[in-house]
């Protein structure tokens, strides 16, 4: 397997640099591979690539021809399964059976997206006498995508499938810190027979081959999930071009639970949508607000649960694994460390496995409350095990804390009350609203999208595939 290459043309090479960049698993701190270094240079020939395969083989190629070619990579990667998903426990440090879960989805992106590639419809506009005006959906040409580490194969499918469905050629450039799974993933699309130039990869640092992209005059579109700090450096640089993006750039998801919510089921699910993947989610449930006639019983309950997560290496499949590496690490402590200092209760906290490699990047999993609405807790994204508890008094004060921060990406609520949850729903400002539930296992059918910070744009189901084509109005005379 070569992951010191990149992919270019369907050709294996090494970088221009000739330098490679060791990969760490994050269960014990041991080098597991090296990839290699690209740069611009690698970025300016992969762009080239795409280019001359979207004006070949790759763009004359039917849609449904195309929507086939998705389905079997679908069905190869399901093939693939048992060793893609230890390569993604490994690179990743979470659980096998979360990442077994991963790469059952990235095969469902791409058959979803393969039944999906003929089904790109236009529309015909009534116009004056004698015209006929038709709206065409076209492919917007190369695309390039910068992807993050926290979750490499499913971003693989989720924004690799909308872009191939709709007929465009691509450069993909995955995060340095865990890709291993996208270079086996690419090498299994050609076996599959994609033509030469549909996908093209170069790995590399972010500030190198990411900013080579995002700044490339060759490409027509860009696709970026990461931080708003860096989303904002590549939407900077995608400008100067004029070149669109859909830019995901986190959030600070709230729960919200009212008095007459079913609590077993918002207690288990509150907990895991914040230690799963080790948080590093950027839907992530990061603060739970509690309606503050139930908040002492409800948190109490919650915070028995919370005690139970046990956090260990990849392969002993626990609850919760490491975060992706030691940086990440001394940025989720730093977020705990002032926490404490600011007095913030500790309510409850998780348990690292006694035989936890000594190495391995982990963080006792901890839930604070109440967190004070102005402290980092309740407002910045910590990217990391850790919930902030926050109460509320009535339906306004649950609109008002919910939406009183730079993000809205997903909420979720919890009420038996039919009339609160759509007005709640209608209320929040974010781009998913889940009512007595939290995520959808990967909803490849979701458009997923943010308010604010949290980007703009939409990802998965029939939405994504819209950001990737273009309208082109045909107006015709005919007397």
């Amino acid at each position: 397997m070569p992951f010191d290459q990149i992919l270019i043309n369907n050709n294996w090479a090494a970088p221009a640099s000739n330098d490679t960049i060791a990969m760490v698993s994050p269960s014990d701190g041991k080098e597991i591979a090296r990839i290699a270094r690209g740069g611009a240079e690698d970025v300016d020939r992969a762009v080239r690539a795409a280019r001359r395969a979207f004006e070949g083989a790759w763009g004359q190629m039917p849609a449904l021809e195309r929507g086939r070619l998705l389905s079997r990579l679908g069905h190869a990667i399901l093939d693939h399964v048992d060793e893609l998903t230890l390569l993604e426990a490994k690179d990743t440090g979470k659980p096998l059976k979360q990442a077994r879960a991963d790469i059952i989805n990235t095969a469902r992106y791409f058959e979803f997206y393969g039944g999906a590639a003929d089904k790109i419809h236009g529309d015909t506009i009534p116009f004056l006498d004698g015209y006929t005006v038709m709206v065409l959906r076209e492919p917007r040409g190369v695309t390039g995508h910068i992807i993050p580490w926290n979750y490499p194969a499913q971003m693989f499918g989720r924004t690799l499938g909308p872009s191939l469905a709709a007929g465009n050629a691509a450069v993909l450039k995955p995060a340095e810190e865990a890709c291993l799974s996208c270079i086996r993933l690419t090498e299994i699309a050609l076996e599959v027979g994609f033509p030469p130039g549909t996908i093209n990869l170069v790995t590399g640092y972010g500030e190198e081959a990411g900013a080579a992209l995002s700044s490339h005059p060759g490409i027509d579109f860009l696709s970026f999930t990461g931080s708003p700090e860096v989303g904002t450096l590549v939407q900077k640089a995608a400008a100067e071009h004029h070149v669109p993006c859909v830019l995901e750039l986190g959030g600070k998801s709230p729960q919200i639970v009212f008095d007459d919510a079913d609590r077993r089921p918002a207690i288990e699910t509150i907990v895991s949508a914040i230690t799963q993947n080790a948080g590093q989610t950027c839907s992530a449930g990061s603060r739970v607000l509690v309606q503050r006639s139930i908040y002492d019983g409800f948190i109490g309950e919650l915070a028995g649960r919370f005690s139970s997560v046990r956090v260990g290496p990849h392969g002993a499949d626990l609850d919760c694994g490491p975060v992706i590496s030691a940086v990440q690490r001394d940025r989720v402590r730093g977020f705990l460390d002032r926490a404490r200092a600011d007095g913030i209760p500790v309510l409850a906290e998780g348990n690292i496995a006694p035989d936890a490699p000594d190495g391995g990047y982990y963080v006792k999993p901890t839930l604070f409350g109440p967190v004070p609405l102005k402290n980092s807790l309740a407002c910045e994204e910590v990217f990391g095990p850790v919930l902030s508890a926050i109460p509320f008094d009535d339906e306004a004060d649950a609109i008002r804390i919910a939406n009183g921060t730079d993000f809205g990406l997903v909420a979720g609520i919890w009420t038996s009350d039919g009339g609160r949850q759509l007005r709640l729903a209608r209320a929040i400002r974010a781009g998913q609203v889940f009512v007595n539930g939290y995520g959808a296992g990967g909803g490849i059918e979701l458009p997923f999208g943010g308010f604010k910070k949290s980007g703009h744009g939409r990802e998965k189901g029939f939405e994504a595939m819209r950001e990737f084509t273009v309208a082109k109005t045909v107006v015709l005379r005919h007397g």
